[in-house]
């Protein structure tokens, strides 16, 4: 089981709706050949990925999300503050089908206690392949931010072991 997920949702069809599948690359590339992490195009999210949490003990989630800031504008909430913004009136833009998933994995045991999730204020949600300018500026952070989260989990992780 690797123990890290990496799950960018969005339709990359509709401009910044998809720019937490657009990050994916950037966090590839800065992570390089790490083994324990996953990397899923998540599209627009579906209980079919319930399996593939299962299979993590650590969820890490890009999406595009209402934070009332200036398009571009990246936050990161995580463990119970990542709940309770799941949990406020429709802040993500997938957020009814990311609820549940996690809502499932809650049910079925598998409800990650390392969990993340990387919002980024879109500008557009309109046909386009490509992400507005403020938003593509704005995915250099939003991999940074997912590779801090990695690294820090690791790093506590080693230090529980050790203990």
């Amino acid at each position: 089981m690797k123990s890290t997920l990496i799950l960018g949702i969005g339709n990359t069809l509709l401009g910044d709706e998809g720019a937490g599948v657009h990050a994916l690359e950037r966090i590839a590339a800065l992570l390089g050949d790490a083994s324990d992490v996953d990397l899923l195009d998540g599209g627009t999210l579906c209980f079919m990925l319930l399996p593939t949490l299962e299979a993590h003990r650590r969820l890490i989630v890009l999406d595009a999300a209402q934070l009332n800031g200036p398009a571009g504008t990246v936050e990161s909430f995580e463990g119970r503050a990542m709940d309770e913004f799941l949990g406020r009136p429709r802040r993500s833009v997938h957020e009814v089908g990311l609820c549940d998933l996690m809502t499932m994995a809650q049910l079925s045991g598998c409800f990650p206690q390392q969990r993340a999730l990387i919002g980024i204020q879109p500008e557009f949600i309109d046909w386009s392949e490509t992400c507005s300018p403020p938003v593509e500026a704005s995915l250099d952070d939003v991999a940074r931010r997912a590779v801090e989260f990695v690294r820090r989990w690791d790093a506590e992780d080693a230090t529980q072991a050790a203990a």
